[in-house]
This record gives C-alpha cells, structure tokens and sequence, in this order.
C-alpha cells in the first residue's frame, strides 16, 4: 500500500519534472554550453572573461546604479504605502490593493509604449503643462525616464511583500508597546521594522533582480541612448547573432544576481526573519 502511494506521488509529480526539465534545466545547460564554447564548438574562456570589457564594465555599472536608484525609490514609496494601506478599513483594503495590482494584468510592453507617448517631448504631459502654463518636462530619452519607466512597472512587486508582512503584526504587540510607554519611533524601529524585514528583502529582491536585467524599458524610454548590460546581451542574440558572447555575458549576470541574492537572503536569516528563497 504504501509503495502504491509512493508510485502514485511520482506519478503526479512526473508533469513537474519534465516542465523543469524543457523549460529551466535544458536552456541553462544551452547557455552554459554556448557561454563556454566559441563559433567553432571549441572550449573557451574568452565569453566569460569578456564582462572585463571596457564597454561591457559601463554598461554593467550603469545597470547596477539605475537598478540601485529603482530599488531605493520603490522602497521609499513602498514603505508608507504599505503603512497606510495597513491602516484603512479591512472592507476597503482588498480594494486598494486591487488597484496596485491593476496595471500589471496589462500588456508590459503597452504600458511602457503608453508611458513613451505620456513622456515625449509633444505627449500628454507637456501639453497639460502648456495649458497651465508651467514650463515644460523633457525626459524621455535620458535616465530619469528610465528609471520612471521602472519604479512605475516594479512598485506592486515591492509594495506587496512589504503590505502582506505588515498585514501579519498582531495589533495587541503594538498595544502593549504602547501602554508600556514606547514613542511612535521607538515602537516603529524596534517592533515595526524589524518585524517587516523580510518583506522588505523579498520586495528588494523582486526590484532589483528585474531592474538589472532590463532592456526593454531603456530601449523605449531611453531611446537606444542608455546602454545596459542587458541591451548588449539582446543585441548580442538578435542583431549580431553572436549567442556565444551572450550567453557568456548572460551566465556572468546570472552568477552575479544568484549572488546579491544570496547575500540579501542571509542578511534577512541573520536578523532572524524567515528566508526569502
């Protein structure tokens, strides 16, 4: 009987398996491949070593910074938004939330046109700021419309895993605290925070790790004129159809990314919060 359990459970895992297998462990093993081999199937290091490319070192500090700048805006807005909606009405919570929620069961890629429209130089915003005669925005094709583009696309991924952490502080602790004396800062920086950090982590993970890895934002928002390390690797695949050198470059990304978020998961299991992954 036991064993007829035991079959039964590999059985209806066997759909989980080869969905990991076609879909997450082949193309990785085909990245790995081309990442190591040159246009000839010869072993090789040169993909790798060449992240130490004057260009591709700019456009990976680029990357860095712009997803650094993102991350910290979304967390700074995040943060008192998670706050307030932690404080409205339980009948009208679920309803906010809806609407963060909202813009992203649209089109990606239709948002950010919208926004490329909205932004340019004769869109919708500089005519409203025309009609009130207030002097005019421009900058779309420079960083700042970059990093608009990403905080408006990344917000719900960070505003939602620092909302639900939230939402799961029992009201009688803060109480206590406060019978107790403690000021709104103290009760803030000693209950409220520490006990909100490992959504704080998870949210700076799910910003960051996308941000970095962007190319579409900066290609429409940017104009081709901001060059992160994830243009060079698209280009690398769809212009130059050196997918060698991309994968090499993609692989190196990837490692840097597992580890940022290895770090960030241990500084999240040191302050005695649950592990993010």
């Amino acid at each position: 009987m036991a064993k007829l359990r035991g079959f039964r459970r590999q059985l209806l895992a066997g759909p989980y398996a080869v969905w990991i297998t076609g879909f997450i462990l082949l193309p990785l093993l085909l990245i790995i491949y081309y990442a190591f081999t040159n246009s000839s199937g010869d072993f090789t290091m040169a993909n790798i070593i060449s992240i130490f490319h004057k260009v591709h070192l700019k456009a990976l500090w680029i990357s860095i910074k712009i997803a650094l700048e993102c991350t910290v805006i979304c967390l700074l807005l995040s943060y008192p938004l998670a706050m307030i909606l932690n404080k409205i009405n339980i009948k009208h919570q679920n309803f906010i939330v809806f609407i963060f929620i909202l813009p992203m069961w649209m089109n990606f890629l239709l948002r950010i046109l919208a926004w490329q429209m909205i932004l340019s130089n004769n869109g919708i915003m500089n005519a409203i700021l025309e009609f009130l005669h207030l002097p005019q925005i421009y900058i779309l094709n420079t960083p700042a419309a970059v990093i608009f583009g990403m905080v408006y696309d990344y917000l719900p991924y960070m505003i939602l895993p620092i909302y639900n952490s939230m939402a799961r502080i029992r009201k009688d602790i803060i109480e206590a605290a406060q019978d107790l004396g403690a000021k709104n800062y103290v009760i803030f920086f000693k209950i409220i925070f520490p006990l909100t950090l490992t959504g704080v982590m998870s949210g700076i993970i799910m910003v960051f790790v996308p941000a970095l890895t962007s190319f579409v934002i900066s290609n429409l928002l940017g104009g081709g004129k901001i060059l992160l390390i994830g243009n060079i690797i698209e280009n690398d695949f769809m212009q130059f159809f050196n997918w060698n050198l991309g994968a090499g470059l993609s692989l190196v990304l990837m490692i840097f990314v597992i580890a940022s978020m290895a770090i960030m998961n241990k500084h999240s299991g040191d302050t005695g919060g649950t592990a993010v992954w």
